[in-house]
């Protein structure tokens, strides 16, 4: 297996999975676990086993991520609302130094849950993520390189 491949491999997940975080900017909300792990399904076919097991991980991940990101929130407020004459270099410090702990406990929590749900999947499922997300990013590619021929001055 080369390196590039458990990459795309996660980055077709992290298609099929980040429309939580990018549904949080929408006003409908954050697609349900339930949801997502559908989505998933109708990709890879997942047996009732696996759609379970990927329910519970993602449950449980997007409510530590959403804990995390709260207190991280609430850290970056205190910042904030030190900055001033009289500041407290010391806390400042402090402060920033628990946001970048946070930072780094939500990148880990994020890395460990497209772990577990890769280790959830088959080998040919990860291998259809796989083509499909090569798929999506030739796509990409194209309609880029369009606009940028759309764009040159015609001579």
């Amino acid at each position: 297996m080369s390196f590039t491949k458990p990459l795309v491999v996660a980055g077709a997940l992290t298609l099929a999975l980040a429309a939580p975080a990018i549904a949080q900017q929408m006003p409908q909300g954050v697609p349900s676990a339930e949801q997502q792990v559908a989505q998933l399904d109708q990709l890879v076919e997942l047996d009732a086993g696996q759609e379970q097991e990927l329910v519970s991980l993602l449950t449980q991940g997007q409510e530590r991520l959403q804990s995390l990101q709260a207190e991280a929130q609430g850290v970056q407020m205190q910042i904030h609302e030190q900055i001033g004459p009289g500041y407290d270099e010391a806390a400042i410090r402090r402060d920033a130094e628990r946001l970048g702990q946070l930072t780094g406990d939500m990148t880990a929590e994020s890395a460990l849950m497209q772990a577990r749900i890769q280790d959830t999947l088959t080998q040919e499922q990860r291998d259809e993520l796989e083509r499909l997300a090569e798929e999506q990013e030739a796509q990409m590619r194209q309609m880029q390189e369009q606009m940028q021929q759309q764009q040159m001055p015609a001579e």
